[in-house]
């Protein structure tokens, strides 16, 4: 019993430590997934990849990104006694601080930061990322990029390229404007530009004091990951390069690519 609760209690208090370009860097990982897609009853970030949780490899990719980083884990309530039980049993020892899970994304990601801030007072000069628990594998640079962008212009996300032609499905407005393209399933699609498009990796990377700022708004469904947060309140987002290798881990297919990753 002394045993596991001197676990608990190196895992859960953050270390007083600072990491790279002048002030203090944080990241945050939301990790709240059912496992429903997997068709497991096991929720997603706890499934194993090369013999260990998703999430174990997640935290410790951003500790080799950035040394002395400062990680929250949000994981809902009823997961993290197992969750400790995991971190007893693969003898994981990197320091985090756990926050409580929310109803959505950004309920929980607002309860991150209110562990990292409690009194509601930020560090003027610190970065934090938002990162999903079932993405690790954002390389190093990936992750130094989104902080080196933030640190300049305030918000970053990682994107890369469309390389699938896209269609999209006609709204009945849309079909009066294109009479010859509807019918069949779904009343028509067109294609689309995809030059125009990107798709939106994590880490999400912004000032402390700004993304701070963006939670205080009311939650609406338009917020659907931290970038749209902050670009409510008329701050633009800076895309850096992502890696294509960067997966989020959702179904069992995705299971089978991160063992062949984790493997090279």
């Amino acid at each position: 019993m002394e045993a596991n609760s001197s676990l608990q209690s190196q895992v859960t208090t953050p270390l007083p430590r600072e990491g790279g370009g002048g002030g203090a860097s944080f990241c945050i990982v939301v990790a709240g997934g059912k496992g429903l897609r997997m068709g497991s009853d096991l929720p997603k970030q706890f499934l194993p990849i090369g013999g260990r949780p998703v999430l174990m490899h997640t935290l410790e990719t951003f500790e080799r990104a950035i040394p002395g980083i400062r990680l929250v884990l949000v994981l809902p309530k009823d997961q993290q006694t197992f969750w400790q039980d995991l971190c007893a049993k693969h003898h994981f020892t990197l320091p985090h601080t756990i926050a409580d899970g929310g109803a959505t994304r950004f309920h929980s990601v607002k309860s991150g930061l209110l562990r990292l801030c409690p009194t509601g007072k930020d560090e003027e000069d610190a970065l934090v990322a938002v990162h999903d628990g079932v993405r690790p594998f954002a390389s190093a640079e990936v992750i130094r990029r989104t902080f080196d962008a933030a640190r300049e212009h305030g918000a970053a996300i990682p994107v890369v390229p469309v390389v699938e032609t896209v269609r999209q499905l006609l709204s009945p407005s849309s079909r009066q404007l294109h009479p010859s393209l509807t019918g069949g399933e779904g009343g028509g699609s067109i294609t689309v530009d995809r030059s125009l498009y990107r798709l939106v990796q994590t880490p999400q990377t912004f000032q402390l004091p700004l993304l701070l700022r963006a939670y205080e708004q009311p939650y609406t469904e338009a917020f659907t990951d931290d970038a749209s947060v902050v670009e409510a309140l008329g701050h633009p987002i800076t895309l850096v390069e992502g890696n294509r290798e960067n997966i989020k881990i959702t179904t069992p297919f995705d299971l089978r690519i991160a063992e062949a990753l984790l493997a090279k």
